[in-house]
């Protein structure tokens, strides 16, 4: 019987998932309930709970939280995190922390019910792997692998120890393949299984005595019977719907060779980056890798040429053409490795030119630091890609904003060199070369007033000056301010001074003359 746990600070959220899950076909005992994870913790320290179907955010404790807490506290109980928050963090974490699956909200029935079910039945896996091993001390084999990973990461261990582990399993140890599993996980994918299932898989390939189990985090890493077919893992794997990539070292002889198979292994599984499609790699596929070569500067800096253009297209079809797996396929991983970092360099040094115009935005480059933190090489292109294209964003923005600026100024400048003649918004519009409509939006979104208010202040300031200085005619003015007749300019200086121009000029001639006066006083 299994007891399940939900967790969501939305009370219809929990009503409606109880009531999908209690029409599941699923020996289910007890169905609870909570709020937040502090309501959750305590529900588990009371109950026996073998899965906990929780949210990431909510308030006073939220999912991620409430996996900590248990793992701290020793609580055995699976997780399914469900969230409406789509960020690949959020997943990472959770899946550290060792969460089975996760789904995003609003969650498909036919989903829940695929992620339920495989929790379940790697439950009744763990359960069966258990009894059967039941006659083991259990303690004495954790310490017995831990001396045996030890030994395979490269710490030195005595002869008489060798001789000894080796003859614990010697029929193994005399011929053995290394395997390392890593399974392929996304966001969203239902039911995410775990090591545990993979293993219990290769203990009824290999059988008891022709596996051994030297690590389970961050992959699994076996010791299996090397007369067995090279096909037979990942065969079984498939069978069993779990999507793994296997990277299988060629026969070892002893268990001396052990810390030179995990150093091949390692390697093997770091090219399974470059293989997507093949599901064991082995010696054979990267055997033939060049280990020379020169990186393509030429086309790294012709990509970062096209950052700025608006056609983002062209970004794309750079970094596809720059990751083609052909090349990539044709070297060592090494290469893949040294070209992900010219890349990261280069974005780099790109933003910090814009950062000052960037304000709180940033790009995230620490998730580009590690080709192997994403599940495939696809993944990371992928990551790589949109940084750029939000790099291309930006630098497109800021040229616009640059070029904008420089229109502006040619155009305000054009305007005060031709208030005088007749002007309107198509002859400035097609002087800056910008499109009539375009330079309208951007004239007043950047001058803060439209052309035709700009340009009427600029005449009529000119106007107040020859008004104030000069002796010339009311008529005579309006036409050196580009005025066609004396009425459309009198009723426009009416409009801005609230008074004719007759009247602006004697109110100005006065004001020099009390001035003049007061200058004689002082004398």
């Amino acid at each position: 019987m299994i007891n399940i746990l939900i967790v969501d600070d939305q009370k219809h959220i929990r009503d409606g998932l109880q009531a999908m899950i209690s029409q599941f076909p699923l020996p289910l005992d007890n169905l609870y309930c909570a709020a937040n994870g502090i309501e959750a913790l305590e529900l588990l320290r009371l109950h026996s709970i073998q899965l906990v179907i929780t949210d990431i955010m909510m308030p006073d404790m939220d999912g991620l939280a409430l996996m900590a807490q248990t793992k701290q506290e020793h609580i055995k109980a699976d997780f399914l995190i469900i969230s409406g928050y789509s960020d690949f963090a959020y997943a990472q974490k959770a899946i550290g922390l060792g969460a089975k699956g996760y789904l995003l909200k609003p969650v498909k029935r036919e989903d829940l019910q695929a992620s339920i079910e495989h929790v379940w039945q790697e439950i009744l896996t763990r359960q069966t792997l258990s009894l059967n091993m039941e006659h083991i001390s259990r303690r004495a084999q954790e310490t017995d692998r831990k001396e045996l990973v030890m030994f395979m990461q490269g710490a030195a261990s005595d002869e008489a120890w060798v001789l000894q582990t080796e003859q614990q399993n010697r029929e193994l140890w005399n011929n053995y393949r290394l395997c390392l599993l890593r399974e392929e996980k996304w966001i969203n994918q239902p039911g995410a299984s775990s090591a545990h299932s993979m293993e219990s898989i290769a203990y009824r390939v290999y059988g008891g005595l022709g596996c051994i189990c030297l690590q389970h985090r961050p992959y699994l890493i076996l010791a299996v019977d090397a007369a067995v077919d090279t096909g037979a893992l990942s065969a079984a794997l498939k069978a069993g719907q779990i999507d793994a990539v296997v990277a299988m070292t060629e026969p070892q002889h002893g268990l001396k060779e052990l810390p030179g198979s995990y150093t091949q292994v390692l390697e093997l599984y770091r090219h399974s980056y470059l293989f997507p499609d093949k599901r064991c790699i082995q010696k054979v596929h990267i055997e033939r890798l060049e280990q020379q070569w020169q990186l393509p500067y030429e086309e790294l800096y012709a990509l970062f040429q096209l950052i700025g253009d608006k056609n983002s297209g062209m970004v794309t079809q750079g970094v596809s053409m720059l990751f083609h797996k052909d090349v990539l396929q044709r070297y060592h991983i090494r290469y893949t490795q040294q070209l992900c970092r010219a890349v990261v360099q280069m974005l780099e040094e790109y933003e910090r030119v814009i950062r000052p115009y960037m304000g709180e935005e940033a790009l995230d480059m620490e998730c580009l630091r590690n080709l192997f933190d994403y599940p495939g090489i696809r993944d990371y292109i992928q990551a790589l890609q949109q940084q750029l294209l939000r790099l291309n964003q930006f630098y497109y923005e800021y040229k616009c904003s640059y070029r904008n600026s420089q229109d502006l100024n040619e155009a305000i400048r054009y305007i005060h060199e031709s208030y005088h003649k007749p002007l309107d918004l198509a002859m400035v519009s097609n002087h800056v070369s910008l499109n009539y409509a375009y330079f309208s939006n951007l004239f007043k979104k950047n001058i803060g007033k439209g052309f035709a208010e700009y340009l009427r202040d600029v005449r009529l300031d000119k106007a107040r000056r020859l008004l104030a200085e000069t002796e010339h005619k009311i008529v005579e003015v309006a036409t050196m301010v580009g005025y066609e007749n004396y009425k459309s300019f009198t009723r426009a200086f009416r409009e801005v001074m609230n008074m004719q121009p007759t009247e602006y000029r004697q109110l100005m001639r006065q004001k020099a003359e009390r001035e003049r006066s007061y200058q004689d006083w002082a004398r």
